[in-house]
């Protein structure tokens, strides 16, 4: 594998996802598949009401007709689209139940982790069977720690920390899309790097699905990926940390997705033990917003950051 196909690779798929955009957008409209806006959020975003959601469905046709053309069908090409397409199932099931049926929740909690723990242990059985290497290694260390069977509870952790954490991070239009073409950018280097040919293949095109999704989902967006989109991404996010073996750097590279994650956690810590709140709104891209910054001004921002998350845990992977 090297950096002219997963060129070819993210082209393709940006192509893919560009066409199919006109296609897909009208079809959801005329579906009355409308997003639901939340009464207690920033007011700007209540004009955002009715703009069709399930978008994600644009990304995941995308990127699965160009992985499945340039990707070779070793046990990893099944283990990284069984993480994706399924965690993009338990989201496609979340969003069509609160569009479906205006349950505003869509699947309950348990149904949801449930289906993010089976597809988990999907995933954990196809590397057992094949005998992935149960060692994580450390930036700027040369040695590894084996964790044995533990190794597999780490990357159920991973899997639920990787899909929910993104799935915060998806609150402004483009925010998810730009941020997370920069990780899988990253990790689409590192696959090449350590050759890893099928991480290397869906990280480029995922990198291509999200920039081409982004033409429609860019401010002022035209559509939503959803929670079909978010965790689908979340889900392959953490499988192709797991198969090039940069499980810790998963939180450098992911640095803008865990301090979402935190911001609500830190969030609902603080109001339950002490009655107050220590953001103005979580996740905290809505803070920032309600702050006085302007959509566009949280949306480069965080780009920036990713940005910068990104080229940092490039950095670290080559130390």
């Amino acid at each position: 594998m090297d950096y002219g196909s997963v060129l070819l690779t993210l082209g393709v798929s940006f192509v893919l996802a560009v066409l199919f955009g006109p296609l897909l957008i009208p079809l959801l409209r005329r579906l009355k598949f409308g997003q639901q806006v939340r009464d207690d959020g920033p007011q700007s975003h209540l004009k955002k009401t009715g703009t069709p959601t399930m978008g994600g469905v644009i990304i995941l046709l995308a990127l699965t007709v160009a992985y499945l053309k340039f990707s070779d069908r070793g046990y990893e090409f099944w283990a990284i689209l069984v993480a994706s397409l399924g965690f993009g199932l338990v989201g496609f099931l979340d969003d069509y139940i609160k569009i479906a049926f205006k349950r505003s929740l869509g699947l309950t909690a348990k149904q949801k982790l449930f289906g993010q723990l089976l597809f988990s242990l999907v995933f954990c059985g196809i590397l057992y069977n094949h005998h992935h290497p149960t060692t994580i290694g450390f930036p700027g260390v040369s040695g590894t720690l084996d964790l044995g069977l533990g190794y597999y509870v780490l990357a159920v952790i991973m899997f639920f920390a990787s899909s929910n954490s993104v799935n915060f991070t998806d609150g402004l239009d483009g925010l998810l899309s730009g941020t997370s073409a920069l990780a899988f950018g990253a990790f689409a280097v590192i696959a090449v790097e350590a050759a890893e040919p099928q991480a290397a293949v869906f990280s480029a095109a995922l990198v291509g699905a999200v920039l081409g999704f982004l033409v429609y989902n860019a401010h002022p967006a035209k559509v939503f990926m959803g929670d079909t989109g978010s965790l689908g991404i979340g889900g392959g996010l953490a499988a192709v940390a797991i198969l090039t073996k940069t499980e810790i750097l998963l939180v450098v590279i992911g640095g803008v997705f865990v301090v979402e994650m935190l911001s609500v956690i830190i969030q609902v810590a603080s109001f339950k033990t002490r009655g107050k709140r220590v953001f103005k709104m979580s996740p905290i891209h809505h803070h920032f917003e309600l702050s006085g910054w302007s959509e566009w001004r949280v949306v480069t921002t965080f780009w920036f950051a990713g940005l910068l998350l990104a080229a940092a845990g490039l950095f670290l992977y080559k130390i």
